[in-house]
């Protein structure tokens, strides 16, 4: 979780260089960018427990991969 939250090295050092923006809205825009990806995640898990076989199939999942994917915690990759 904690390497979501943070700004990439090569975010911090354009935006530092380029004085476009405080630190301050660096860290927001960083911290909104990982609750999308947590909203993106638990929706298409979600949404993964829904599919038949021959939907997993065609996606290339077993039923037992696609289970497992399913029951993480959005937080988790």
């Amino acid at each position: 979780m904690t390497h979501a939250m943070t700004p990439s090295p090569d975010s911090m050092a354009y935006l530092n260089e380029a004085k476009t923006m405080p630190t301050v809205a660096i860290i927001a825009v960083e911290f909104a960018v990982c609750v999308s990806k947590w909203a993106t995640r638990r929706r298409t898990r979600r949404a993964l427990k829904q599919l038949t076989v021959w939907q997993l199939d065609d996606v290339g999942l077993t039923p037992r991969q696609a289970r497992n994917e399913a029951v993480k915690v959005f937080w988790r990759a």
